[in-house]
């Protein structure tokens, strides 16, 4: 938090936070006896009463609601923690809400009379739209307003949820879960773009985005236990009433709590044709690998879909390179520290969910785990996670983000691939109780991921930044878990082909499959040193900080 206490310069009252208040018989127009220091993107600039500002120059903050600046910044500190912890109640709502199904479809099948074959459509109607719009959705917030952006989401999100709870068939259930993860790709960029605004590059942010990924750390292995949970004791229409509490709360505290922030000054521009072409992309890669697994990676459908998104994504990216207000402007990836965190984010997101996916099936078709036994379990690695988060924020502070994330890759991969000894006759002490607790070490790789994907970008591009990271995790996660299903299934058949029983056969599977999860996790630690450096991220940050802006000159 700056400091809030004031010093008397040449007639001048001038705050740390860069206001000036000039005395009241000076020849200053009053309207001008207050300057605020905008933050630029072009050079060191200061904006007086009568200078015109444009889009890409200004991020407006809601005077009315401004955490962290303002007259009242004093109470800033405060505010802005407050602000976090209901952002961050939605951001863990919305990762948890990944998995928390997961656990529950056995009883949503016989309940709604689901197929066998329909059954995976709860989990992937909710994947393709939340990876699909995350970018759509983070460069909205930029436009629109981020508080704007993430309380119509939330809104979405959790009337989604109380629809969900009250369906009657699988397939207003399906639909409902498309529409949950609508509001879920409104909620995430555009919470994380406020924290980014709301803390100052440094210690302060790293600190927050800390927290930010041990939520996202812990998230999908606290979506497991909850939904173990509250299927047994309540019923599975339970853990989506669960979203209905939580978000109508976090509704009535925004407007009071969050601060307001969007672009402002020049007339917004859209890119229409950027949106369709990278919405349309990713949904259909999402669906895609979601699908091969089912149908085949071979399959002519599997091969016209993905041919179909790769064309996509050229079209959007010639779009892009032309576009006057493009939807992700193609500037951001000469970050290469945006850049790196993104490209680890990707392979993090296949190997860690592809690890709870093949985890879960092992305790639940091999050694007989119950769907609450089995969230007791994944809970070790979430809290082991969120004890490591304190160290991680520090560590990324005081030494450098690349080698924070390599040992949280090193150490994650080594745990995923010390599961691949665990029996088919095992038993959590002796053989998951360790891989869980040095997998939990994901909390490295998840915080400086998410710092490292907001080093060097401007307020203007918080939101969509935003959406990208979060793009790449989730587009990853898909990948992954469609990988690694196909490897296990591929393995388990090839073995109960050769005479071997069922189970052993299963776990043979599920351990080719961890081990392709464990290879993916340490094939990132190459790309962390080579484009996440220290000399370039400091270059950024000094970059950065000749940018902001100095209080006004002197008379």
């Amino acid at each position: 938090m700056a400091d809030s206490s004031f010093r008397l310069s040449k007639g001048h009252l001038t705050t740390h936070l860069g206001w000036r208040i000039t005395p009241p018989d000076s020849a200053t127009p009053p309207a001008a006896r207050i300057h605020r220091r905008i933050a630029t993107t072009g050079g060191v600039s200061t904006y007086g009463p009568d200078q015109q500002r444009t889009e890409a120059d200004v991020t407006a903050v809601d005077p009315s609601n401004d955490i962290g600046g303002g007259l009242g910044a004093a109470f800033g500190q405060v505010r802005r923690w407050r602000a976090f912890s209901l952002l961050a109640v939605a951001y863990f709502m919305t990762a948890v809400d990944m998995l928390i199904v997961n656990v529950a479809l056995p009883t949503i099948g016989r309940n709604l009379h689901f197929a066998q074959a329909d059954l995976q459509w709860v989990v992937t109607a909710y994947a393709l739209t939340f990876g699909g719009f995350l970018l759509l959705g983070g460069r909205a917030a930029d436009l629109l307003g981020r508080r704007r952006v993430f309380t119509a989401g939330l809104a979405l999100f959790t009337a989604a949820s109380l629809a969900c709870a009250l369906a009657a068939s699988g397939t207003f259930l399906i639909i409902m879960r498309g529409v949950q993860g609508l509001g879920a790709a409104m909620v995430l960029p555009a919470a994380l773009s406020i924290v980014m605004n709301m803390f100052p590059e440094g210690a302060e942010r790293n600190k927050a985005l800390g927290l930010w990924g041990a939520i996202g750390a812990s998230g999908a292995t606290v979506g497991v236990l909850a939904g173990g949970a509250l299927t047994r004791y309540a019923g599975w229409p339970y853990i989506f009433y669960l979203n209905v509490i939580v978000g109508g709360a976090a509704l009535l505290l925004t407007r009071r709590v969050v601060p307001e922030s969007r672009l402002q000054g020049a007339r917004r521009r859209y890119d229409p044709l950027g949106a369709i072409t990278v919405t349309g992309a990713l949904v259909i890669v999402v669906y895609a690998v979601s699908q091969a697994p089912t149908v085949g990676w071979t399959a002519t459908r599997t091969l016209a879909l993905l041919t179909s998104s790769a064309v996509l994504l050229a079209a959007f990216v010639a779009i892009e390179a032309r576009a006057q207000a493009p939807l992700l402007p193609l500037r951001l990836f000469r970050l290469k520290t945006l850049a790196g965190a993104n490209a680890v984010g990707l392979l993090l997101g296949a190997s860690f969910y592809g690890y709870i996916f093949i985890g879960t099936l092992y305790m639940q078709q091999v050694l007989g785990y119950s769907a609450m036994n089995t969230g007791l379990a994944w809970l070790t690695v979430g809290l082991t996670g969120v004890v490591l988060a304190g160290p991680a924020q520090v560590l990324v502070t005081r030494t450098s983000i690349s080698l924070v994330m390599a040992a949280g890759l090193t150490l994650t991969g080594a745990g995923i691939l010390w599961a691949t000894q665990a029996p088919a006759h095992g038993s959590f002490w002796a053989n998951l109780a360790g891989p869980f607790f040095l997998t939990g070490t994901v909390t490295w790789i998840f915080i400086p991921v998410s710092i490292g994907a907001l080093i060097g970008v401007t307020e203007r591009d918080a939101g969509v930044a935003s959406g990208l990271i979060d793009s790449s995790q989730q587009l990853g996660g898909a990948i992954g878990i469609a990988i690694a299903s196909t490897v296990a299934a591929t393995r388990t058949h090839d073995l109960h082909a050769q005479g071997r029983a069922i189970t052993n056969a299963l776990t043979g599977g599920f351990h080719t499959a961890l081990w392709v999860c464990g290879l993916i996790t340490l094939s990132a630690i190459p790309i962390a040193f080579l484009l996440i450096r220290r000399t370039d991220i400091a270059q950024t940050t000094t970059t950065r900080q000749r940018q902001v802006p100095q209080p006004a000159p002197v008379d």
